[in-house]
């Protein structure tokens, strides 16, 4: 027995993945963003003047010099690209050539820019569908006399994206991005997910369901990128910013992986 361990030791020792990843570690830096041209999918979202401004244009420019200077080998953003050969988005080859029409989205404001600044032939789509059953959630707490206080969640971020949309009048786009990705944001983000785990009881769990179906979908996000990146990549994830937390654990559990910090490349 104990020579069967010794052998199976030795063989996972010398797996090729594991040294792989020990000769050219791999390295993400996952940008949370708000959504530039708002899709109005999200419980509340925030109204934000053109990104494609002249001053606001100069500010995602000088956002994206300060990202190039940690010198990504790849860019992952949120788009679906299960179909295609590689995950490359073919809408890049269009921007890096200079034939895209000109796009508010943060996926070509950021994404797209950035790879093109840093020289790289492809972005990456690496989203996931998932389910939110937050119908669900509402019904348990009517039907158990604890709407108001499920409505008072809701309303927090309410709160929260009227103030981000008053910051943005006063803050740049690299600004903004600090903000989002400061960690006691980030926390205050993952903290509603949270809180949402109290609505319940014995079998009948819908908060619990619907905080399983964000991280299975996060889960099935980091998935993608595992399965993107390469040993020795530096990679930048650029994604919407309730995102953040989810993600950036996977990569802190991923072995052979480490987290970069935004905060150390935006611009103040």
């Amino acid at each position: 027995m104990r020579r069967t361990l010794a052998l199976l030791a030795a063989a996972l020792a010398t797996t090729a993945p594991f040294a792989s990843r020990a000769s050219g570690p791999i390295e993400v830096m996952v940008l949370g963003t708000y959504h530039f041209a708002n899709p109005g999918l999200d419980l509340h979202n925030a109204e934000i003047d053109d990104v494609l401004s002249p001053g606001r244009q100069a500010e995602v420019a000088a956002t994206v010099d300060a990202l190039a200077a940690y010198r990504p080998t790849l860019v992952a953003v949120e788009a679906d690209a299960d179909t295609l050969p590689g995950r490359a988005l073919p809408g890049y080859r269009d921007y890096a050539a200079g034939t895209a029409k000109p796009s508010r989205n943060e996926i070509q404001q950021i994404g797209f820019r950035l790879a093109k600044r840093a020289g790289l032939d492809r972005v990456v789509g690496i989203d996931a569908k998932g389910d939110f059953p937050f119908e669900a959630l509402q019904a348990w707490a009517a039907a158990h006399g604890r709407a108001a206080e499920l409505e008072e969640m809701v309303g927090r971020i309410g709160r929260q994206t009227r103030a981000f949309e008053a910051l943005a009048r006063t803050t740049t786009v690299g600004g903004l991005l600090r903000h989002l990705n400061d960690p006691a944001r980030l926390r205050e983000d993952h903290g509603w997910y949270m809180a949402a785990l109290a609505f319940g009881a014995g079998g009948d769990q819908p908060g619990a369901r619907l905080v399983g179906s964000w991280a299975a979908r996060n889960l099935a996000i980091c998935a993608r990128l595992r399965q993107a990146a390469r040993p020795g990549d530096r990679v930048v994830v650029v994604y919407g910013s309730g995102h953040g937390p989810l993600l950036r654990q996977c990569v802190l559990d991923t072995p052979g992986w480490t987290l970069a910090d935004p905060l150390a490349w935006l611009p103040r």
